[in-house]
């Protein structure tokens, strides 16, 4: 195992990239948002805005290099349907974006926010100006998910996280239409004991499928005296079998360090939903939500995480 702390991602050195500031109108914070690169190359942002009631929807963002000059929907581009959806009464949250090569559509799934907690809710785009909403698929309480690019076994497959009290774990669950989902089966468990990911875990960005396994990022949630740590974690899943995991990370790969990661809305938090790949296959750029307030961009390699992982023990066990 590892005994130093790996340097994985590298900053973008002029993060963060967004925030309610460069926003067409009125924001308190823009943070979480998903990423695809679209087919003409453009890198596409839909991101959580949240208003000044704390309430969220989602905004689409577009940018030639993935880095800057980005052209913002001048308004809203997903927002809250509380009459047809009551469930997204309280906003909806948190995108993340998966290519479905059958479908020939971006299949969006997102957190809407109901009286009664925040459940699983998706919708189809080809374009991110239209959506074919499904409402919520997986009832609350329930979050973080994201759909894999093809079947598996002749079905849709997701990753989800049931609750958000401590203790809360990933799950994988299948569907042979993406609206009935069933066959739930525990993925990864939170660990015990003084861990960096020992209060919850949850999935960060989508699976990213590799010719070892699907490499899944993660986030992981530490309490201690002075609030909540959200750092992030990566491990490595059977591509037939993807609850299988075979290797876990010990250590945190991404953590707060830098001040806008550190102080925000809510301090102490980096928390990816979206990543692109390079055309090499492997540089892996990640977008993510610095203290629930702003949009930052890192930078790593496919390659050299699953090189990290294999240094790691071999995950016989869902418990650390």
């Amino acid at each position: 195992m590892s005994t130093t702390y790996p340097v994985l991602f590298r900053r973008y050195g002029g993060n963060p990239i967004l925030s309610a500031s460069d926003w067409p109108y009125p924001a308190n914070s823009v943070f979480n948002p998903a990423a695809v690169r679209l087919k003409d190359g453009t890198t596409l942002l839909l991101c959580r805005v949240e208003d000044r009631r704390g309430h969220s929807h989602l905004c689409a963002a577009r940018s030639e290099n993935g880095i800057d000059d980005w052209r913002i929907d001048p308004l809203p581009t997903l927002l809250p349907d509380p009459k047809n959806f009551p469930e997204e009464v309280w906003g909806i949250e948190d995108p993340r974006i998966t290519y479905l090569d059958e479908l020939g559509r971006y299949g969006v799934v997102y957190t809407a926010y109901s009286r009664v907690g925040p459940g699983v809710a998706l919708a189809l785009t080809e374009d991110f100006r239209t959506f074919e909403r499904f409402g919520m698929i997986l009832p609350p309480e329930d979050k973080d998910a994201a759909l894999f690019p093809h079947r598996i076994g002749g079905q849709w497959a997701m990753i989800h996280r049931p609750v958000s009290a401590p203790g809360a774990h990933m799950w994988i669950s299948y569907s042979p239409d993406l609206r009935h989902w069933g066959s739930h089966k525990l993925m990864l468990e939170a660990r015990h004991g003084g861990w960096w990911d020992a209060n919850k875990i949850g999935l960060s960005p989508p699976p990213i499928e590799t010719s070892r396994g699907w490499l899944v990022l993660y986030h992981g949630v530490k309490h201690n005296a002075a609030g909540h740590l959200y750092r992030l974690g990566a491990a490595l899943f059977d591509l037939q079998c993807p609850e299988r995991c075979l290797r876990r990370g010990q250590e945190w790969i991404m953590g707060p360090q830098e001040p806008y990661e550190q102080r925000g809305d809510v301090d102490n938090v980096v928390f990816p939903c979206g990543y692109t790949l390079g055309a090499d296959g492997d540089t892996l750029h990640i977008y993510y939500g610095a203290a629930d307030t702003s949009i930052a961009l890192a930078t790593g390699s496919v390659k050299a995480i699953l090189e990290w992982l294999d240094g790691q023990a071999e995950e016989t066990s869902v418990l650390g």
